[in-house]
């Protein structure tokens, strides 16, 4: 059992009449303590954990260069060792199918035998996080929770990607869900609103510039698209594409970043069912959408009936926006979602 820095025996019975050996014929007291080190591995000054780890790359501890205090061997010796004789996984591999079986630390074939910390300097999208979401934990804010039926919602998206005449253009259900969601806006416009502190005031906005939460490699972003309640669903689904593709490429402008009036995170895309948005400020309210998945439900006779359905978490600023009107509001965005028919008799 490996504990910490716990020291190995020095030597061993056989380790010590070879000593008496080698002092009786040399004096010098550096060479004798070089015979110490190299008599054999029970002699070397390591820990059990850096013993099987040399072992594993097959290498003999005491051809190993002790770089710590009183000629210790660390695992930063045997790991530069190993590299030096062009050593790699392959030797670990051949060396694991050995009769005498020891366990060793599972690593990860990307980080290989790398145990050190890494400080990461936070940069760009990752560091605008870091300001909105310390901004965000400010804000007094609820949760309003609901499950939308999406079983029209489903049947439009088919009949769309049926009709469907150009390559470029692939039909899912967010561009029906963020046309919806402006509809609903254009009914509760405090929900579509930013709020300044110092000054007291609420601005509601006149465009709808809804924010889609991306996650990339190079962190979160949230580009939004501009004056969604003129807007046709094809330009919404033609305009997200672009978002889409300029977020992977870390190539997004100021102007798709900049102006959002409420944010629509679809984590659902991912496979979570449930979130917890935090504010995007300075918008007041921000949307969680999950996956969509097919449940049992019962009518009104106690029948069992499958439905698709999807849940739905509105975050709200309660210094603006009350229970109540997020209640409404989500309702009213339900309605659209779950009876497409009426989006299309007051879409204008």
């Amino acid at each position: 059992m490996a504990v910490g820095e716990l020291l190995a025996p020095t030597q061993t019975c056989e380790n010590l009449e070879n000593m008496k050996s080698a002092s009786s014929d040399i004096s010098n007291s550096n060479n004798k303590s070089s015979l110490l080190k190299k008599a054999s591995i029970g002699g070397i000054l390591s820990t059990p954990a850096v013993r099987n780890l040399a072992k594993q790359y097959g290498i003999d501890i005491s051809d190993v260069n002790g770089s710590g205090k009183d000629g210790r061997v660390l695992r930063e010796d045997v790991l530069k060792y190993a590299a030096n004789k062009g050593m790699t996984h392959e030797a670990l591999a051949s060396s694991s199918d050995s009769s005498e079986e020891e366990e060793c630390p599972h690593v990860s074939a990307e980080h290989e035998w790398d145990y050190e910390d890494k400080t990461i300097t936070l940069r760009g999208f990752q560091r605008v996080m870091v300001k909105s979401m310390t901004l965000a934990a400010k804000i007094p804010h609820f949760h309003y929770i609901e499950e939308i039926n999406c079983y029209a919602l489903a049947e439009l998206k088919v009949s769309f990607q049926n009709e469907n005449s150009d390559p470029n253009v692939k039909h899912t259900f967010l561009p029906v869900l963020i046309k919806s969601l402006s509809m609903a806006l254009s009914k509760y416009p405090f929900l579509n609103s930013c709020f300044n502190e110092e000054l007291q005031t609420v601005t509601l906005k006149g465009s709808h510039n809804i924010g889609i939460a991306m996650a990339t490699q190079h962190g979160l972003v949230v580009p939004n698209i501009k004056k969604v309640q003129s807007l046709s669903i094809l330009e919404i689904t033609k305009e997200l594409s672009r978002l889409q593709q300029l977020a992977l490429a870390n190539k997004l402008s100021p102007d798709d970043v900049s102006g959002g009036t409420i944010t629509l995170s679809n984590i659902g895309a991912i496979g979570g069912k449930f979130g917890s948005p935090l504010m995007n400020t300075p918008e007041v309210a921000i949307i969680a959408i999950g996956r969509i998945q097919k449940i049992p439900q019962f009518d009104d006779d106690g029948n069992v009936y499958p439905v698709s359905v999807m849940s739905v978490n509105v975050g709200a600023d309660h210094r603006v926006l009350d229970g109540a009107t997020v209640a409404r509001f989500c309702n009213e965005w339900k309605l659209f979602i779950e009876k497409p028919e009426l989006l299309m008799l007051h879409m204008r």
